[in-house]
């Protein structure tokens, strides 16, 4: 699943390219996870002109003008797709064809891909949003005995962080995926506010070193401890996985346990 850095890269590169283009037809050849009717939505967004992309938690916002928004959430493997003319990519859910012959469509082989016509504004702090810092996390720590990485990507409590990089993150901070929130001792908390936005910060980075024009996929293979071919962690110890349902959690025995 794309997390905050790609999200973050694919936004930038899809606004440089796409901003100011005016929308021809919008189609929906896999309607299946629409909430809206295609009806509606082709009158809210055909003649309209993109005026930028950018990430909101873990989706994409399409937006036309100040009124009109358009998210896209990816799920596990939803990726932004450019096209020309009517050649739709395989896999397409919708598809924005502009009056220059271009266009933009969300792919999704496994068709969970979600669509929302002007989604509702959610209160819950994103992960690289300033509001949450040592004190916000002290709070929701402090009244939380679930392990850490379950309240990491708890999206009622911090939206945008995902599996991969919330185990980049406890890394980073050192402090074991499987503490007990409230055990975690304020110096370390503080420690952990300054991981989140490092962390995420320098996976923007990595990712546009590796492809400064990439709109789709997943790039990992900088990552310290979240990387099934890597056997050993920067400091030299053995990289541990543990498997939950689908979601495999990275750590070493370099992080503290609380």
């Amino acid at each position: 699943m794309p997390e905050i850095p790609d999200l973050e890269v694919f936004s930038m590169n899809l606004t440089k390219l796409l901003k100011g283009k005016v929308v021809k037809k919008l189609e929906v050849p896999f309607p299946k996870k629409l909430k809206t009717p295609i009806a509606t939505l082709k009158k809210q967004i055909e003649k309209k002109q993109l005026t930028e992309i950018y990430r909101e938690g873990k989706q994409l916002r399409l937006a036309f003008g100040k009124d009109i928004r358009l998210g896209w959430h990816l799920m596990l493997h939803g990726e932004p797709a450019l096209f020309e003319g009517n050649k739709y990519p395989k896999w397409t859910i919708i598809a924005l064809q502009f009056t220059d012959g271009t266009g933009l469509a969300m792919t999704d082989f496994q068709g969970q891909a979600m669509v929302t016509l002007n989604p509702e504004e959610s209160e819950v702090p994103d992960a690289m949003s300033k509001q949450v810092n040592t004190k916000y996390l002290q709070t929701v720590l402090s009244n939380s005995k679930k392990k850490i990485k379950d309240v990491l990507m708890n999206q009622d409590l911090i939206r945008g962080l995902g599996n991969a990089y919330t185990d980049e993150i406890l890394y980073e901070a050192r402090i074991s995926p499987f503490s007990v929130a409230d055990k975690i001792p304020a110096a370390r908390v503080k420690v952990l506010a300054s991981s989140i936005k490092k962390v995420l910060k320098d996976g923007m980075k990595q990712i546009l070193k590796h492809d400064k024009d990439l709109i789709s996929g997943e790039y990992r293979d900088f990552m310290k401890v979240h990387h099934a071919r890597k056997e050993k962690s920067p400091g030299g110890a053995s990289i541990q996985s543990h498997k939950v349902g689908s979601r495999k959690t990275y750590y070493t025995d370099e992080q503290e346990l609380f």
